[in-house]
């Protein structure tokens, strides 16, 4: 098996909420799929789904834990500590809810996360450790 991840996929309660959240609060652009239970994103070589709870219980053939946040985060990493703030506000006027500002970590890059709709967490950091490609790809140097 290739390491890689292929797609992440985000339960919620509100499609349409975490769906406008991404594309009308980040710019991001969604491919719908018919009847509004999923929207995918292309996020580089991977994609990004927001799914409705109940659909993807069905889907799964069992429950699906409403806890959302603290057992896996997403991450966006900006170029600079300044991308890091501007990301950040454009994530609160989207909807999102604080849940640590922005911040020079202990690990030496700079960082906040929020709860977006939907409940999960989002890291927005600065990694001066992890350069990023013009594509927006991050890679860990060996």
């Amino acid at each position: 098996m290739d390491q890689r991840i292929s797609m992440i996929t985000l339960a919620v309660d509100d499609v349409s909420r975490t769906r406008r959240f991404f594309s009308e609060g980040l710019g991001w652009t969604p491919i719908d799929e018919p009847g509004g239970s999923i929207v995918f994103f292309q996020i580089g070589g991977s994609i990004l789904a927001i799914y409705g709870r109940e659909a993807l219980q069905h889907d799964l053939g069992r429950p699906v834990s409403n806890e959302t946040s603290g057992a896996v985060t997403l991450a966006w990493n900006g170029r600079s500590e300044a991308e890091v703030d501007a990301a950040y506000a454009k994530a609160l006027s989207a909807g999102a809810e604080t849940v640590t500002a922005p911040t020079a970590v202990f690990w030496g890059g700079y960082s906040g996360t929020v709860e977006i709709p939907g409940g999960h967490l989002l890291e927005i950091a600065y990694n001066p450790f992890w350069p990023i490609a013009g594509d927006g790809s991050v890679t860990i140097p060996q």
